[in-house]
């Protein structure tokens, strides 16, 4: 899969320049992202797939705050994926959250 780059572009269309708002934003993702990963993780780990694809269900809205669509739309697949007892493509869905957790360390 070819990824695409996080950005900003959606937090700032929603805040209306407002910087306040974004910051906020930005804070929670910094917050939440890194305990979902780890929830994510540790569900694969144990094989509880179901379970897996709920945290992709909950990630895939961060995803998508951070403009990556192709991301999302690969979330949304992996994510039914799961559902079916199908984790082959765990490691790509890594690399988006690792590309996700880089991006939000250097804003």
């Amino acid at each position: 899969m070819q990824q695409d780059s996080p950005n900003l572009s959606y937090i700032k269309e929603l805040s209306d320049g407002d910087a306040e708002f974004e910051a906020n934003l930005i804070a929670i993702l910094k917050k939440e992202l890194p305990k979902e990963k780890e929830a994510f993780t540790e569900s694969v780990r144990l094989k509880n797939y179901l379970n897996s694809a709920e945290h992709v269900h909950k990630i895939k809205h961060k995803i998508s705050i951070l403009g990556l669509e192709k991301s999302y739309d690969f979330a949304i697949a992996f994510e039914e994926e799961l559902k079916n007892e199908d984790p082959k493509r765990y490691e790509t869905f890594l690399s988006i959250l690792q590309k996700m957790e880089e991006f939000l360390t250097t804003i």
